[in-house]
């Protein structure tokens, strides 16, 4: 497989640059930082939330635990995990459990921590297990212009 095509022709269209960086296969956004030997903390983990109305994404770094009282407080809901088949609903494109952190082309609130903004660049899954895509962060930022940003992690 390669870069999910939703996140592809929207990276395209927005005209944002990105590196692709192969590694091994692996099953979590930490796992594949350490196969790509890059920081876990530059490394963008996708959590999808949903509640009666529509979904969120929590995006924090792969070094981190959502805070999901803290994503409440904020967004003034009350949110549960989605689960495996919505989530590959959710994400038809890509294989599961690589969500990429940019839910913005498949129309998904984003909701991004401050701790994952502080890096100078962000890696992150692309839709496949064996494919990350690198960009700086302020791409990133340009990526998911509308999303808030706010602590909604902390370091395991």
């Amino acid at each position: 497989m390669a870069i999910a095509i939703t996140l592809k022709e929207y990276l395209q269209n927005h005209d944002l640059d990105y590196e692709e960086i192969d590694h091994r296969p692996t099953d979590s956004a930490l796992m594949s930082s350490e196969a790509a030997r890059i920081p876990g903390d530059r490394m963008a983990k996708s959590v999808l939330l949903g509640d009666d109305e529509r979904y969120l994404l929590a995006v924090i770094p792969a070094t981190h635990r959502l805070r999901l009282d803290q994503v409440e407080r904020l967004t003034g809901r009350k949110f549960t995990l989605i689960s495996e088949d919505e989530l590959e609903d959710a994400f038809s494109d890509c294989e599961a459990g690589a969500v990429p952190p940019i839910g913005m082309p498949y129309g998904i609130e984003t909701l991004v921590d401050s701790n994952l903004m502080c890096q100078p660049d962000i890696y992150c899954e692309s839709g496949d297990h064996g494919k990350l895509l690198h960009m700086p962060a302020r791409t990133f930022r340009m990526a998911e212009e509308d999303a808030i940003v706010a602590e909604i992690g902390t370091h395991l």
